[in-house]
């Protein structure tokens, strides 16, 4: 594409040294930048492009997209306000507006996101549709398909665009569901997006670190309600605190629908029983009512399933082709995942208050009244220092024993951190606490800590297979560790 095409509507503040070029790419990354890029010298928290436009230039880039001239460069600059926002403009723009040509669902929410998407692609499939996912896990192009690498939630403008043309042309798929981050809605990774729907799991407490304030993260979601344009629809959970506010900022022509357990809605669940089966509850609808059996556990199951029934009830798909998809679904990778039968050994991605509240909630509902339940979790570093001792007060008040340890400490001191989360216990009772700094070490106590009527809860990091370090990045899988601890147990 020519590099005045790809800028030709494009409101930039000036333009230095501008001619006709061949682009063949997009690039933010100098290291990896090849010839015949744009290069956009984005600006983060920690690091600034512009610095690092010669060493592009050096990789072959035919242009800069940047927020001020960069002195003695010989290629063309377009100068722009924001390139973190302007990225995905052009990243639209250089794939041909993919998200224009597909059915493109988008999912937020602290909680539940990747569950979700996974349940609305089992649906569509069942129905006979292909549909693709994007998320936390990376990208999938069937239910049944392998996970491909993202390096984020919701990927950077470039290669989320390229995705969907990928997803649209090559493979002829013409559903997706997606997560979508505060994150990527803040730094506009997901603009140029033509959403046909949004859903709403819930929102509380998490990564306060970048949006300092809940008020800040909960603007930073609703954008994706407030773009939704006429015969787009939205899903919001009714039960969540920020369920009302959502909904006053879907525009008026969109439809709404509504699901929870507690407050009136358009999707409910009643007599809902747990059991080590999964959860059984009545589903009320306008349609009707209808048992439904799942394999799933734990009332945030409940819920993610609300959220995607009301979802395929948005999209006109029949209530009893989604029961039947969902009913077959037996979990999603690390979320409350089962890697040991006796004791009960729960591998779960739960790393935020809530999370942690409901995931524990849920195991005592299936904890024998002969067991105990234990918790074993950490906090990550450079992340919200503040829900530090949240976590500690709830783990401590839920299960009968709790070993804190590390989750990825990043280039903070771990014992800081369990400073930090052992600041919200009421006492340290050598009895129910224990410390252990190392991951591995940690979950090899729980050897000697569970009996076989016990539920154990190793919380945080779900289905990641890697533990990030001060200088490095080792491979560590809770499940592994959990299995090798636990091997020749009954499973």
């Amino acid at each position: 594409m020519k590099l005045d095409e790809l800028i030709e509507y494009l409101k930039y503040d000036d333009l230095v040294k501008f001619k006709n070029v061949e682009i063949s790419g997009i690039s933010y990354n100098s290291k990896t930048t090849k010839k015949g890029d744009i290069f956009v010298c984005l600006v983060g928290e920690h690091t600034d492009g512009h610095e690092y436009a010669q060493m592009a230039i050096d990789n072959g880039a035919a242009a800069l997209l940047a927020e001020h001239p960069v002195e003695g460069v010989s290629i063309p600059q377009v100068i722009v306000d924001s390139t973190r926002r302007k990225i995905a403009d052009i990243a639209d723009r250089f794939y041909s507006s993919p998200s224009k040509g597909i059915n493109l669902i988008g999912i937020t929410g602290t909680n539940g996101k990747t569950t979700v998407t996974h349940l609305i692609q089992k649906i569509f499939e069942e129905n006979s549709q292909k549909c693709a996912l994007i998320g936390t896990l990376g990208y999938k192009l069937s239910s049944t398909g392998e996970y491909r690498d993202a390096k984020h939630t919701t990927p950077q403008a470039p290669e989320l665009q390229a995705t969907l043309r990928m997803i649209k042309d090559v493979e002829k798929i013409d559903n997706v569901v997606m997560e979508v981050s505060s994150h990527a809605l803040d730094q506009n990774r997901v603009g140029g997006c033509c959403y046909n729907g949004a859903v709403l799991t819930n929102l509380t407490q998490d990564h306060l670190d970048y949006h300092i304030t809940m008020e800040n993260y909960f603007k930073a979601k609703a954008l994706l309600f407030e773009r939704l344009t006429e015969g787009d629809f939205a899903v919001v959970n009714m039960d969540d605190e920020y369920g009302e506010r959502f909904l006053a900022v879907v525009p008026q022509d969109v439809r709404k629908f509504t699901y929870g357990v507690k407050k009136q809605a358009d999707v409910m669940a009643k007599d809902i029983h747990f059991s080590l089966n999964g959860a059984e509850f009545k589903l009320v609808t306008k349609q009707g009512e209808y048992s439904v059996n799942l394999h799933m556990n734990g009332m945030f199951s409940v819920y993610n399933v609300l959220a995607a029934l009301t979802a395929a009830l948005a999209m006109g798909i029949d209530i009893k082709v989604a029961l039947k998809a969902l009913q077959n679904v037996h979990g999603v990778a690390g979320r409350f995942e089962v890697v040991n039968k006796k004791p009960l050994v729960i591998v779960d991605y739960a790393h935020t208050p809530d999370g942690l509240e409901n995931v524990l909630k849920s195991a005592r509902e299936i904890t024998p009244n002969d067991g105990k339940l234990i918790c074993l979790f950490g906090c990550g570093g450079d992340r919200d220092a503040t829900k530090r001792p949240k976590m500690g007060a709830i783990a401590q008040k839920l299960a009968d024993k709790i070993i804190i340890t590390s989750d990825n400490p990043r280039s903070e001191d771990p014992q800081q951190i369990i400073t930090d989360i052992i600041a919200g216990l009421q006492s340290v009772d050598p009895d129910r606490v224990t410390v252990e700094p190392d991951r591995g070490e940690a979950i090899g106590l729980l050897k000697t800590l569970a009996d076989n009527n016990d539920v154990v809860v190793i919380a945080g990091k779900g289905h990641e297979d890697y533990q990030i370090l001060k200088d490095k990045t080792i491979h560590f899988d809770d499940r592994e560790q959990a299995r090798k601890v636990f091997a020749g147990s009954v499973i």
